[in-house]
């Protein structure tokens, strides 16, 4: 897809780690042309490398601090994007938090709870508000992509707050959707299976403990094992759906919840 996205500008909340979900998205609509902005809680020397990656592969890169349990920051970010670039074609949800594990009955509401919702659910609501807003004072349309996860479809133990603002992200998405559509505005959500980034390591560490596993590649082998495709998923497969519901082929898609599972989840 080299070139498709030429002259388009993607933000991506969460992107600034290094082999993470959102730099692996970044990279694919870089190679393919695209404005990247690089977005996290902070912009600190790994963002910075995440942005100088990006800008090796040919695009144009801005690199814009955000706390998306903030409102205001999640429309300065997108206001960041519009002054430098002239405007925002998509956006991705990717920012969250999934390595809170605790049961249920041992969940701290203002930590564990508060904490998630408010960057996994509202954050995504913020951003998708603030973005929809430029997208529809330019009048070109635009694409916003939620990343959930697998955890939107079906429930997981000790995650509580994780798998409740999963889900939400999937209801948020198909609001949206309904609203936005007649703005040329398509929304939708990647829901990937689990996917090693630091984040994933974390969960691989607790969980391999919790289901008494002897190490962690253990862990991750049984992981394999079950999944059709014989492989947990990679931020290359996230990214390709990415680029996928992004592209003009897509367009008449939108309120769709995509697994990109491997077969592991089908529903």
């Amino acid at each position: 897809m080299a070139g498709a996205f030429a002259g388009k500008t993607i933000v991506v909340t969460g992107s600034g780690k290094h082999k993470g979900l959102g730099q692996g998205i970044l990279q694919a609509f870089a190679d393919a042309g695209a404005n990247c902005v690089v977005s996290d809680l902070v912009i600190d020397e790994e963002a910075l490398t995440v942005a100088e990656d990006l800008r090796e592969r040919g695009a144009e890169v801005a690199a814009i601090a955000c706390d998306v349990s903030k409102a205001e920051d999640c429309c300065a970010l997108v206001a960041g994007a519009v002054e430098r670039f002239g405007g925002i074609d998509i956006l991705v949800n990717n920012a969250g938090i999934g390595f809170k594990m605790k049961p249920l009955l041992d969940v701290d509401t203002a930590d564990e709870w508060d904490q998630v919702i408010a960057v996994n659910l509202s954050g995504a609501f913020y951003c998708t508000q603030a973005a929809a807003r430029a997208m529809v004072a330019a009048a070109k349309g635009g694409r916003i992509i939620n990343i959930a996860s697998q955890a939107a479809k079906t429930g997981f133990p000790h995650l509580p707050a994780y798998v409740s603002s999963k889900h939400g992200m999937v209801g948020l998405t198909r609001a949206s959707a309904v609203e936005l559509g007649k703005h040329g505005i398509t929304v939708n959500a990647v829901c990937p299976n689990h996917v090693t980034t630091g984040l994933g390591a974390q969960q691989n560490e607790y969980f391999s403990k919790l289901l008494g596993f002897a190490s962690v590649e253990d862990y991750l082998a049984n992981m394999a094992a079950k999944n059709p495709m014989g492989r947990p998923g990679l931020p290359s497969d996230t990214a390709a759906a990415c680029l996928w519901l992004a592209s003009d082929a897509a367009f008449y898609v939108t309120g769709e919840a995509l697994n990109v599972s491997g077969g592991e989840e089908m529903h």
